[in-house]
């Protein structure tokens, strides 16, 4: 069976080394071509490659999935309204069947995703924050807990201390 995107990306191969070879002129007509819009007057030969680079990749090989595209234009459209503002948070969605696995204090739990919730040591319930307080006695957000949130910042401190692991 052949798989159109080698093909794909074997097209792709070459039109990215071809660029190497465009004059500013010839990369500004393939960004109109490519984005249907005049490039800015200033912008620098190096830009322009990467520019089109990008697009090239985007159309050979797969953009942003819809679901991501429509999130965007809900934070574009909330900013815009607004004047700014925090970014609302993602909400995960898990599938029914999928097992999350959390190591807390040497010990190893794993959660299944139920269609009408979780069921953890053949116990169910309705919320991960639930099973977070029943596994660590207090308090936290279930989808943080079980690394489904956003990332935390990286720790400060200097080199080394990222590595640390808490106890």
């Amino acid at each position: 069976m052949h798989d159109s995107r080698k093909g794909k990306a074997g097209d792709l191969d070459v039109q990215l080394a071809h660029m190497d070879r465009q004059d500013v002129a010839q990369l500004r007509a393939e960004w109109q071509r490519l984005y249907r819009a005049i490039p800015a007057v200033r912008i620098s030969r190096d830009l322009l490659i990467r520019g089109i680079a990008h697009r090239l990749q985007e159309v050979a090989l797969g953009g942003l999935s819809p679901r991501l595209q429509r999130r965007l234009a809900s934070v574009i459209m909330a900013n815009g309204k607004e004047g700014g503002g925090a970014i609302p948070p993602i909400t995960t969605r898990l599938k029914p069947g999928t097992t999350l696995v959390r190591a807390w204090h040497g010990q190893t739990h794993t959660i299944q995703v139920l269609p009408d919730g979780f069921e953890h040591h053949g116990q169910r319930y309705a919320s991960l924050s639930h099973i977070a307080k029943v596994i660590t006695g207090a308090h936290w957000s279930g989808p943080r807990f079980f690394g489904l949130g956003a990332r935390p910042a990286p720790p400060r401190g200097g080199p080394g201390v990222a590595n640390a692991q808490l106890r």
